[in-house]
């Protein structure tokens, strides 16, 4: 050991000469010092820590040596040194500026944690949080670790109540509230700093969304405490203002569960001290307690739901289900109900309860009740008309119902009188009193009553009322005919058709036509006929097709009784032309039905010509085949021929297999040889007439995948030389189709085919007996010249002659 200059106080060993030579000539660098230190690690820690202090004394304060202080500060909790290590914390946040300051805490606070006396590392935290209060969260933290729960709750409840703190953790000031109201509630032994009931309660006013959870909190606060009855209270406090139903189910299962846990409690402490479960009166009232609670869940309900929506009918309806049996709440309900809902903001219909109201006092047999219940309810400002119509019609069901017939039509009477100010029904800036007289539905049991007790003239002025009015219905309108008409007031009945048609318009005009025009003619039948075409071109003058049907079939079938045929056939002539044109099909057949039982069938040529031309594709195939079926059978076969050729045109034969095979048992039964081959030649064609388009497409996309495949394996020949034929089979097909084409009103020129001889005269075999012997050689048919056909005679049937030769043979 040797001293430096002859100071005794630093004392070094000879190894250290360079580097204490080193400070002497710059005292001032911490790097020289850094290396002494380094270089000292292997010594004893008295002489590494009196280095330490010379560097810390001997550099100025205005050099930034926070490392040194660091590793000093180290190196001393290494050593267990705890208040050494602690002034020496004090010592480098003196002596560092407050920039340096985050680099001493962390190790300062960790120290602080690790240390046994939790006091000491409470005030160095409090020391902390004056410089650095956003990390308030750690140190509550570490309180709740240590047992310190006051102490937390306190700074806890000062963070929530900081509107400006942000957690670094992310926790949102709920979630801190959150945590605040658990501790405190959970731990009411060891939180007295704090008022516990001001603070959730203040909770409840501010976080009205999680109102659940906070009563759970208070209530729990209180058990905890050992205040069951204050539980309680809590509990049903927080049932009665809670306005949602999660939070209802919160606090009603907590609340449960709270009452089974005293239940239970109390039966072990029962089975403890040996007493009788009978006897124990306590008991008996925790468990009477406890079913009540549990049977007035509903009704607690549905109060939740009142309170969201006080204006809710049904809610209000289903509560005075709930108080079934009891009308003392049953009376006070309603009386609640019709004094809190407003009809202006109503769910449902408010009328509804003043009618449930009365209805109640009614099957009591309490009528005067009742009555005035009814009178009170007329006066609503409801805010619709239909509300206070309806009240008025139960009303007066009500003494309908005791035979109180006189008082009903009173009643009625009353409601439907003018006001002193008219006022437009959909006006709603009048009060519906002085728009229920233009209400159908009183007006409408006012004319029922007055149908049933009054007299004719008494209901004939309700109905002329409601016309007037212009509030009349086409049912209406009926039922005012039929009741004229049931009082033999025929002329009446026909003006109120005439004044509802006067009021209506197409289509609710309909079922006045329909009605009118039946009546007037089992009325009068031919008696009035002119007057009857008259009602009927009225009918039919704006009439839509979709209506056109049912008028036209009246008009022809009383032309038919009492007019004349061909009135009747320019009817359905008119007929098939307005009607709709789903109904034109079945209008025609009606039409040749008719025709072919006045006239004849031969009547029916002109019209089944017609309906051809007119009808889609779909129904004229089958008039043709209908057509051609009636030319056979009058043994017109040329003409029946004719018509297959002509529907042949707009027959697929893939899609209409059927008309084909008719075509050919035709040709069968009446033919030969050469007009099945003329049929099958027309066949190819229509074939080859539908199919020239789909090959023309075919051919279209054959080019385009030639052009992707061919081409690229042979470029230059392949593909133009397959593109060439595919266009030439095109337009040969299209070639062919054009001259296969039938040629109406021209000679036939036959064309042989590639069918058998053979299989041709099998067919004509089939239902032919006059049969054509094609077996023979050439050369003996051109000697002979052609035979003789041999035709069978048949009588034509008398239907063909319709009812114009009646009484001839």
């Amino acid at each position: 050991m040797a001293s430096l200059n002859g100071k005794p106080d630093v004392i070094f060993e000879e190894d250290d000469l360079p580097y204490e030579e080193e400070i002497i000539r710059n005292p001032y660098s911490v790097k020289c010092w850094m290396r002494y230190i380094e270089f000292k690690q292997n010594g004893t820690m008295s002489i590494l820590n009196m280095i330490y202090e010379r560097a810390l004394k001997e550099l100025p304060g205005s050099i930034p040596h926070n490392l040194i202080w660091l590793d000093y500060c180290q190196f001393l909790v290494s050593q267990c040194k705890i208040t050494r290590s602690r002034r020496t914390f004090d010592r480098a946040l003196r002596a560092l500026p407050v920039t340096q300051h985050p680099r001493i805490w962390p190790l300062y606070l960790r120290f602080a944690r690790n240390l046994p006396l939790p006091e000491t590392a409470i005030r160095v935290y409090r020391r902390y949080l004056k410089l650095s209060p956003e990390n308030a969260e750690e140190y509550i933290d570490y309180l709740r670790s240590c047992g310190k729960l006051d102490e937390a709750a306190v700074r806890l409840a000062a963070v929530v109540n900081d509107e400006s703190f942000v957690s670094k953790e992310g926790k949102s000031n709920y979630q801190l509230w959150h945590e605040l109201c658990d501790l405190i509630s959970q731990n009411p032994d060891k939180v007295n700093s704090l008022n516990v009931g001001a603070i959730i309660r203040g909770g409840l006013t501010r976080f009205t969304d999680q109102l659940g959870k906070l009563w759970c909190s208070l209530a729990d606060y209180y058990i905890r405490s050992g205040h069951f009855e204050k539980a309680r209270d809590v509990y049903e406090e927080a049932i009665l203002t809670v306005v949602t139903v999660r939070d209802f189910t919160q606090v009603f299962d907590s609340y449960a569960q709270f009452e089974e846990s005293m239940i239970a409690a109390k039966m072990e402490t029962t089975s403890e001290l040996g007493k009788d479960e009978e006897e124990d009166i306590d008991l008996e009232l925790r468990l009477a307690r406890f079913e009540q609670l549990i049977a007035r869940r509903p009704l607690l309900l549905n109060s939740v739901l009142l309170r969201q929506n006080p204006h809710n009918v049904h809610e209000w309806h289903k509560r005075v289900k709930l108080y079934e049996g009891k009308p003392r709440q049953i009376i006070n309900t309603y009386t609640e109900a019709v004094q809190t809902v407003d009809p202006m903001k109503a769910t449902g219909k408010p009328s509804s309860l003043w009618v449930s109201f009365a209805k109640f006092y009614e099957e009591n047999e309490q009528l005067d009740d009742a009555r005035t219940i009814f009178e009170k309810a007329t006066k609503v400002n409801y805010k619709q008309v239909d509300d206070l119509a309806g009240v008025w019609c139960e009303y007066g069901e009500m003494e309908l119902r005791h035979e109180n017939y006189e008082q009903a039509l009173r009643i009625l009477r009353k409601a439907t009188a003018i006001p002193s100010k008219k006022a437009e029904y959909f006006d709603v800036s009048e009060s519906v009193q002085n728009r229920v007289y233009k209400s159908l539905k009183v007006w409408s049991m006012l004319a029922d009553l007055e149908e049933s007790m009054g007299t004719f003239q008494s209901t004939k002025a309700v109905y002329d009322r409601i016309i007037d009015l212009r509030i009349a219905t086409p049912q209406i309108i009926i039922n005012y005919a039929m009741f004229l008409e049931e009082h033999n007031y025929f002329e009446e009945s026909f003006k109120a058709y005439e004044r509802g048609i006067a009021l209506f318009r197409w289509p609710n005009v309909y079922d006045i036509w329909n009605t009118y025009l039946t009546k007037f003619i089992d009325r009068y039948g031919g008696k009035k006929l002119e007057r009857a075409r008259d009602l009927f071109e009225q009918a039919l003058d704006g009439c839509p097709a979709k209506f056109a049907k049912t008028i036209y079939l009246l008009y022809a079938k009383l032309e038919e009784e009492f007019g004349l045929a061909r009135h009747a056939m320019a009817v359905y002539e008119r007929a098939t032309q307005a009607v709709d044109n789903t109904e034109r099909h079945h209008m025609f057949n009606i039409y040749i039905k008719r025709a072919a039982e006045i006239y004849g069938v031969t009547y029916t040529r002109a019209i089944y010509q017609k309906a051809i031309e007119v009808l889609p594709d779909e129904h004229s195939r089958d008039m043709c085949l209908r057509f051609a079926d009636m030319e056979s059978k009058l043994g017109e076969i040329d003409r029946g021929r004719a018509i297959y050729s002509y529907c042949s045109q707009i027959c697929d034969p893939r899609m209409t297999a059927t008309f084909w095979q008719t075509w050919k048992e035709f040709e069968i039964r009446h033919g030969n040889e050469d007009t099945i081959r003329e049929m099958l030649r027309i066949k190819r064609s229509v074939q080859a007439t539908y199919n020239t388009q789909v090959n023309f497409m075919s051919s279209q996309m054959m080019k385009a995948t030639t052009n992707a495949t061919i081409s690229d394996l042979a470029p230059g020949q392949l593909g133009l030389d397959d593109m060439k034929l595919l266009e030439q089979q095109a337009q040969q097909l299209a070639a062919e189709a054009e001259q296969d084409k039938p040629k109406l009103k021209e000679k036939i020129l036959f064309v042989r085919s590639d069918t058998s001889r053979s299989e041709l005269a099998e067919l004509a075999k089939q239902a032919n007996p006059d049969e054509i012997d094609i077996e023979d050689e050439d050369g003996d048919d051109e000697d002979q010249g052609p035979e003789e056909v041999q035709l069978e005679q048949k009588s034509v049937p008398t239907a063909v002659f319709g009812g114009l030769k009646e009484g001839e043979d």
